[in-house]
C-alpha cells in the first residue's frame, strides 16, 4: 500500500496505538525497572533502523517501537546491557532490516531476538506477567481488529484453541497469560502472519496448539518461553498455510465450474 491513507506506516501506527493499553499496564506495574528496560530497547533498535536508513536511504518506521516494546516485555529478566544489547541486535538486523525493512520480513524480529536470547542465554529467567498485564492484551486486541490493523481470525483461532485448553485443564492460568500477550505482541503481527483468511484460522489455532504442546511436553520451561517457540514456530508455518488454503480455493473453484 504506496497511496492513500492507508500505508505502511499508517499501519505501524495502528499497531502501536492498539498496543499502548499493555504497554501502559506493563510500566506501571513493572515501575522504573521496566521504563529503563524499554528505553535501552528503544535505543538499541533506533541505532540499528538509523543505520541502515543512512545505508540504503529508507525513511525510519514506527515499526521501530513495536519492536522493542515486544522484547522489552517478553525477554528473559537479569540479563544486563549487553547481553539485551546483543539479542536485540541479532533479532532486528537478522530478523527484519537485511529483508529491506517492516513489511518485508518473514518473522517477527522481535521473536528472533527472543528466540536468540532465550537459547543463547537459558539460565536467566523469563518474566511473569500479574493478571491485570495479562487482561490489558484484551483492549489493545480489540482496538487492533476495530482499526484493521490486526487480523482477527488469528486471534479468534487462537483464542478457541487456548480456551478449550484450558476448560480441559491441560492449560494454567499463567501460560494462558503469556500466550495472551505474546499473540497480542508478536503472532497478530500483519506482516509475518498467514495472509489467507483460511490461513489465519488454522495460523492462530497452530500457535494455541504449539503453546499447549509445550507447556505440557516441555519440562522446565517458562509460560513466557513456551509461548515464544511457539510464535516462532508458528510464523514459520504461515506461508505453508497460506499456501494450502491457496490451493484449496483453486480446487474448490475448479470442481465449481466443472474445470479439471
Amino acid at each position: 500500500m504506496t497511496r492513500g491513507l492507508w500505508s505502511r506506516e499508517t499501519v505501524a501506527l495502528m499497531l502501536l496505538a492498539s498496543l499502548l493499553p499493555l504497554a501502559l499496564f506493563w510500566l506501571w506495574f513493572g515501575g522504573a525497572e521496566a521504563v529503563a528496560r524499554l528505553g535501552l530497547c528503544l535505543l538499541v533498535v533506533a541505532i540499528w533502523h538509523l543505520a541502515f536508513m543512512l545505508l540504503r536511504a529508507q525513511p525510519p518506521s514506527l515499526a521501530a517501537a513495536i519492536t522493542a516494546l515486544a522484547i522489552a516485555i517478553l525477554a528473559p529478566e537479569g540479563l544486563g546491557v549487553f547481553r539485551l544489547a546483543l539479542g536485540i541486535s541479532f533479532g532486528v538486523v537478522m530478523g527484519e532490516l537485511i529483508f529491506g525493512g517492516w513489511g518485508r520480513n518473514i518473522v517477527h524480529p522481535a521473536t528472533v531476538a527472543l528466540s536468540f536470547l532465550g537459547f543463547g542465554f537459558p539460565a536467566f529467567p523469563w518474566p511473569e506477567f500479574d493478571a491485570p498485564i495479562a487482561w490489558a492484551a484484551i483492549p489493545a486486541a480489540l482496538i487492533g481488529i476495530a482499526t484493521g490493523a490486526v487480523p482477527g481470525a488469528v486471534l479468534a483461532g487462537a483464542g478457541l484453541v487456548a480456551a478449550a485448553a484450558f476448560a480441559g485443564g491441560i492449560l494454567s492460568e499463567s501460560v494462558l497469560f503469556a500466550a495472551a500477550i505474546a499473540a497480542v505482541l508478536l503472532v497478530a503481527d500483519p506482516v509475518t502472519s498467514a495472509a489467507t483468511a483460511l490461513g489465519r484460522w488454522v495460523y492462530g489455532g497452530l500457535y494455541a496448539a504449539l503453546v499447549v504442546m509445550f507447556a505440557n511436553g516441555w519440562a522446565g520451561a517458562a509460560p513466557a518461553q513456551v509461548a515464544v517457540a511457539a510464535a516462532l514456530l508458528a510464523s514459520l508455518a504461515a506461508p505453508l498455510l497460506d499456501e494450502l488454503a491457496l490451493a484449496i480455493w483453486i480446487a474448490r473453484r475448479r470442481r465449481r465450474h466443472g474445470r479439471t
